[in-house]
């Protein structure tokens, strides 16, 4: 591990447990947990956490998760699974915040709203940012551009809320039109936001995106490896 994560571990240590932290304060509406075990409802997101992944937690999921589901994690170490769990996939994401953006936000003025769900799912099918359904704008604030024969162009919005942060996310533009600088207005603008209202914008990403280098020129650093794990429980 480099020097510079290790300098960068220990601040925001709620942001080790996200999940579980925004089920349990900004997003506590959509708890559906018990125990040690949280989930957001199927529809909307497949995001679960523990309160500490040991034994009577995984329990606890149990109780959360049908056989042959699938659900997902953010943590900051690797899971240890107990038996009844299959790992889908696992990966680490860098975890990036942002204290101070370093140039100015023009304000975003295509709010997204339920009406404009099934652009935004072909938008997210097409381009892969990451996880979104049906219900996931419910999430948080989505704001986009559209082109000039009104097609959603891009668009990207709030994900995991928790008490003191916003988490930027689903930043995605449609291939026709990248090169116009929309990624970065929304992502400057949602930070903006975020930093207005007293919460610090933090985001996911893969190290090999290219997207990274944008974070870093408006302001964000890396905070730690987060690991991305998602899990399917065994049927019995």
């Amino acid at each position: 591990m480099s020097t510079a994560v290790q300098e960068t571990t220990q601040d925001h240590p709620l942001l080790d447990n996200p999940i579980w932290q925004a089920l349990n304060s900004r997003h506590r509406s959509f708890n559906r947990g018990t125990g040690q075990a949280a989930r957001y409802p199927a529809g909307i997101s497949r995001f679960a956490a523990l309160e500490r992944p040991d034994a009577a937690a995984f329990d606890d999921l149990a109780t959360l998760v049908q056989p042959g589901e699938t659900v997902a994690f953010f943590t900051a170490e690797p899971l240890d699974l107990p038996k009844g769990w299959e790992v889908l996939r696992a990966r680490a994401l860098d975890q990036m915040v942002c204290e101070r953006l370093t140039g100015s936000a023009a304000p975003l003025t295509l709010p997204l709203e339920t009406k404009d769900v099934g652009e935004m799912l072909a938008l997210a099918l097409a381009t892969e940012p990451g996880p979104f359904s049906e219900g996931t704008i419910r999430m948080g604030r989505y704001f986009g551009f559209r082109s000039e024969d009104g097609r959603l162009a891009a668009m990207a919005g709030e994900r995991l809320c928790l008490t003191g942060y916003s988490e930027i996310s689903a930043v995605c533009t449609d291939p026709a039109f990248r090169g116009r600088g929309y990624a970065k207005a929304l992502v400057v603008g949602l930070a903006a936001m975020a930093l207005a209202e007293g919460n610090l914008p933090f985001l996911h990403v893969k190290t090999e995106n290219g997207a990274r280098g944008l974070y870093e020129a408006l302001g964000f650093r890396l905070r730690r490896a987060i690991q991305l794990t998602v899990l399917s429980r065994k049927s019995a």
